[in-house]
């Protein structure tokens, strides 16, 4: 426990309480080695039972399914729009229904404009697959919201049981270029910023989507609950991200704490609302294609593991916050009590709810701008709105992940503040730590 770099002449109670100031450069703990065995007696089991879990639920693989050809499920393959000619609608629309002239209504427009405007014949080449090289013919009507281009990387959607000539169609646009660069840049400005912190950010990164992907969504596919199965994912998530991201500390560990605290109150206010407002999570095409293809799949469960595994970033950033601010005014004053650093600590914690809260909040009314739209162009009223299932899903999504946010700011708070007011020793180090690490030695010759 001792750091000679920091003091080395021989006076013990100086050194029990300097330690803590030696480390500017990240950020470590001071706390005694009695304080770091409490914090390994409860994090010891829990990460001990987060292994298990993750023994005991463990996938070993999407479960197979026969392909509906709907939506997302969907045998795909590469493709490249090879020509594209111009070519009257009337001639390759000829087969549908004449244009009833009316053009207020939606499919009125649409008729018109598929007999009297241009439309684009396109050749696509699939460049993937068992049939790679084989070409087909996609008409784009005029009023399409995705026109192709020459030389356009596409998706094309696959139909073993259609007719040949139909087999084939254009589902969305290739867009892994810009993606892939996007993704390179954020990296790079992850790295040149946050330099070997920043490395360890993106490592924790791609853990979190490991956990997610091979062990969240197969596990909730092979009809394990989807609240358990969150539970120790995000827990998994949690330990791993923190650590990585803050170094194994018992600063880091106060947070993964606080955290944990949230996620369970997160939890338990989440199952509560979600079965009091009879919330099934089918709402949409995609939840229903997914109910379709896996009937035993808890769906209001899957809506609640979504709620955790979405609240557990932004506390991440709240817990962490909290914690560093408690440390960093200790060490400002190594003499304030827990209390004291409780009440300055929450002064910092008020301003940072305000900030989160609201971030949270419209970070998921972007999410649903489209169907906000849909109900102001209904002219619907504020309670018809809240009141749609659609709606109240993410009404009780952003105020329960909400209040889980304000809880853990006092409750981790409060644990940073009694865990780094308890290593002090006493009070003959109370004079000693008066002066900063660059002034110890100037304290010690005028004490002398």
């Amino acid at each position: 426990m001792t750091s000679p770099q920091s003091d080395p002449a021989p006076q013990p109670p100086q050194q029990s309480h300097t330690h803590g100031h030696t480390h500017s450069h990240g950020p470590a703990a001071p706390v005694s080695k009695h304080l770091r065995k409490v914090i390994a007696a409860v994090l010891i089991p829990f990460a001990t039972a987060v292994v298990v879990g993750l023994i005991a639920f463990w996938p070993g693989g999407v479960p197979d399914h026969e392909r509906t050809g709907v939506g997302f499920d969907r045998q795909t393959q590469d493709g490249k729009v090879v020509q594209v000619v111009q070519v009257d609608c009337a001639d390759v629309n000829a087969s549908q229904v004449p244009p009833t002239g009316d053009t207020s209504t939606p499919s009125g427009r649409e008729a018109v404009n598929g007999q009297e405007g241009e439309c684009a014949k396109a050749t696509v080449e699939v460049t993937t697959g068992a049939d790679k090289g084989r070409q087909f013919v996609e008409v784009v009507q005029p009023d399409a919201p995705r026109q192709l281009r020459e030389g356009q990387g596409v998706v094309v959607a696959y139909a073993p049981d259609a007719p040949r000539d139909l087999q084939y169609s254009v589902t969305d646009v290739n867009r892994r270029i810009p993606m892939t660069l996007l993704a390179a840049i954020f990296a790079l400005a992850v790295v040149a910023v946050g330099r070997m912190r920043g490395v360890m950010a993106l490592v924790a990164l791609a853990v979190s989507f490991a956990v997610l992907t091979l062990f969240i969504l197969p596990a909730i596919l092979q009809g394990s609950n989807p609240l358990v199965v969150a539970v120790i994912g995000a827990s998994a998530i949690m330990l791993a991200a923190l650590y990585m991201c803050h170094g194994v500390t018992a600063r880091t560990s106060v947070a993964v704490v606080g955290t944990l605290i949230s996620l369970l109150l997160i939890g338990l206010l989440g199952s509560l609302f979600i079965g009091w407002a009879n919330l099934s999570g089918n709402t949409d095409d995609n939840t229903g294609l997914i109910h379709g293809l896996y009937p035993d799949i808890d769906m209001s469960g899957l809506l609640l593991a979504g709620v955790i595994i979405g609240s557990l970033g932004v506390l991440d950033d709240v817990t962490v916050t909290q914690t560093s601010a408690v440390w960093e005014l200790h060490q400002a004053d190594p003499r304030m009590g827990w209390r004291g650093l409780y009440r300055a600590g929450i002064r910092i914690g008020r301003d940072h709810i305000a900030s989160v809260v609201n971030t949270l909040v419209l970070a998921y009314a972007g999410a649903a701008l489209p169907l906000l739209l849909l109900f102001s162009i209904a002219q619907s009223s504020v309670g018809t709105v809240a009141n749609s299932e659609l709606v109240a899903e993410e009404i009780v999504r952003t105020l329960v992940g909400s209040i889980g946010l304000v809880a853990s700011v006092p409750v981790t708070t409060v644990l940073a503040a009694l865990v780094v007011s308890a290593d002090r020793p006493g009070a003959p180090t109370s004079s000693s730590t008066a002066a900063t690490p660059a002034r110890t030695g100037r304290g010690r010759r005028r004490k002398a």
